[in-house]
């Protein structure tokens, strides 16, 4: 019987049931159990012995996968190499026809079986054709009571119709489910980027930019252990980790030459390393860290790289990193580069700033001695050289009473320097005392002024005070505040409250003076001093103003205490 031939030669209940395995078969998605169902389904309607599907490369040219069934696993072990499609099996390759042979030996290009293969005889040969191109070969042997037959070859012939319409359903659902997944594995990582880089580039203080930047890293790449490595001059050195912590930290310094994260560096681009105990060698070594994969991607802004992102070790199954890890660090380290790139803009900005303010406050210090003690100490010397010289003893006289009135201003004026500097209230009594006595010493220069100052000591703590650093901070804030007030604001009346409750200090200032536009930069060192002080005792501090409206300062910071040791 040739393939052509009637339907209902097959028989009504082999026919029923290739529709039934066909109705199955169609239905799977799985392209692996669409195999599995294939051959199960074959044996049974054919009452093969064997049952095999050899699957083709992509050039057609041999088998790449060989799938069997009926083949006990300990037999198969010994087989050895899976077949590639030689001899009875390579001639379905060449040409795409079923092949009925009672005896596979009497075949021409029959090669024989390997050492330890099952004897076979009959065998029976079908192509899967997806639109008319070869996927693999079905192949059966040693029917079950007898040869195989034309019916045999017919039922198979229908049964790889309907195993090529599963087959192409079952790729064309897993392309579509592998494209879906894909997308979602992008859609994440964008919006994992999306959020990092928003969280990352509204922080401008450097180091908690890169602590923030060197967690969120790792979070989004699953590392083990992620460090930030910072290019100074010709080196790389550690400036932030997450994670498990290398033995030697932030000491580990890498050159940009002959080094692979200095390669990173310098080159720009990214790599991924699946052997990270011999090529990373030198940074591991200088890490004191064991890693046996890395990924690292440079921090480039603007064709300048800064530094390098390293991440080391995956934390899943797979120590290595995959490439959609590769990508999304590639993504985060451009973002966090433009934000590393601000941050030290702005650190570069602030400390310019913070040294011209520093360079205008000894001006002002030199202006002050210049002006008042110099001159008039030049005065007095040339009074009493002029005395001197006239020879008249009553004028001498006066003029050396003259000369010790003007000493003792002088010695008023020097005092009032050194009260500036550091008022000796605030070393003996404390920072409350140092206060008032400033607020006695400027308020008949300028506005009214209303300070209290409430701290946790003065109700019950009679034995500690706060640290030395903290209350020297404290009372250049309020110092600060009042010359400001004082040069510029114009202001009739001016309130100081300073509070500790619950560990916590909080510092007021605010005045009914003219105000000014906060985002106008004419000066404004004082203010920025201010900010300094309070961000080096670990503290915020907020400005609100406007022109017309006055000027509120308000800083916050944890209050530190220290035990006073009783001398009495």
């Amino acid at each position: 019987m040739s393939k052509d031939a009637p339907a209902e030669a097959l028989g009504a209940d082999r026919l029923w049931e290739l529709i039934q395995a066909g109705r199955g078969l169609v239905a799977e998605l799985d392209l692996d159990r669409v195999i599995n169902r294939l051959l199960e389904v074959a044996r049974r309607v054919t009452g093969a012995h064997y049952a095999a599907l050899g699957v083709l490369n992509e050039s057609r040219s041999e088998l790449e996968r060989f799938v069997t069934l009926g083949v006990d696993p300990e037999v198969r072990r010994q087989i050895g190499d899976l077949p590639r499609g030689r001899g009875i099996l390579g001639l379905l390759i060449e040409d795409p026809q079923p092949l009925l042979l009672k005896d596979i030996g009497d075949h021409p290009r029959s090669y024989g079986f390997p050492p330890g293969h099952p004897p076979m005889r009959g065998f029976l040969g079908v192509p899967i054709l997806i639109r008319g191109e070869a996927f693999g070969n079905l192949y059966l042997a040693d029917k079950e009571g007898g040869d195989f037959d034309e019916a045999d070859e017919q039922a198979v012939v229908v049964l790889a119709a309907w195993a090529a319409i599963a087959v192409d359903n079952a790729r064309l659902f897993g392309e579509a489910a592998e494209r879906g997944d894909a997308l979602k594995r992008a859609n994440r990582a964008m919006h994992a980027i999306t959020t990092i880089a928003r969280a990352v580039g509204a922080e401008t203080n450097l180091d908690l930019l890169l602590d923030l930047t060197v967690k969120r890293a790792r979070a989004l790449v699953g590392g083990r252990t992620v460090v930030i490595w910072l290019q100074e001059g010709d080196e790389l050195r550690v400036a932030a980790v997450a994670g498990d912590p290398p033995r030697h930290g932030r000491q580990a310094r890498l050159p940009l030459v002959g080094s692979v994260s200095g390669e990173v560096a310098r080159s720009g681009r990214v790599e991924r390393i699946g052997e990270a105990g011999a090529a990373l060698r030198l940074s591991l070594d200088r890490l004191g860290l064991e890693a046996t994969s890395a990924l690292l991607a440079p921090l480039a802004f603007r064709g300048a790289v800064s530094g390098v992102i390293a991440a080391y070790d995956h934390l899943g199954a797979d120590r290595r990193f995959a490439a959609e890890d590769e990508e999304m660090l590639k993504g985060f380290a451009a973002s966090a580069a433009t934000a590393v790139a601000n941050a030290q803009t702005v650190e570069a900005d602030r400390m310019r700033e913070t040294l011209q303010a520093a360079e205008q406050e000894r001006q002002r210090w030199a202006r002050e001695l210049h002006d008042e003690t110099l001159q008039g100490l030049a005065s007095l010397a040339v009074s009493l050289r002029t005395a001197r010289r006239s020879g008249d003893q009553e004028a001498l006289g006066e003029t050396v009473d003259a000369a010790v009135g003007q000493i003792q201003l002088e010695i008023a004026n020097l005092r009032s320097l050194i009260t500036q500097l550091r008022p000796a209230a605030l070393d003996d009594l404390g920072v409350k005392a140092a206060i008032e006595a400033l607020v006695d010493r400027l308020d008949p220069l300028g506005p009214k002024i209303d300070a209290r100052v409430d701290l946790a000591y003065e109700h019950g703590r009679a034995a500690s005070r706060l640290e030395p650093d903290l209350e020297a901070m404290l009372y250049r804030f309020v110092q600060e505040a009042l010359n400001n007030v004082i040069a510029h604001a114009d202001a009739e009346s001016l309130r100081i409250d300073v509070a500790e409750r619950e560990g916590k200090l909080t510092i007021v200032v605010a005045d009914d003076g003219r105000g000014f536009d906060p985002g106008a930069r004419t000066g404004g060192f004082g203010l920025l001093g201010m900010r300094e002080r309070v961000k080096l005792a670990g503290g915020a501090m907020e400005c609100k103003t406007a022109p017309g409206e006055g000027t509120i300062i308000r800083a916050t910071l944890a209050a530190r205490h220290r035990v006073i040791t009783s001398t009495g």
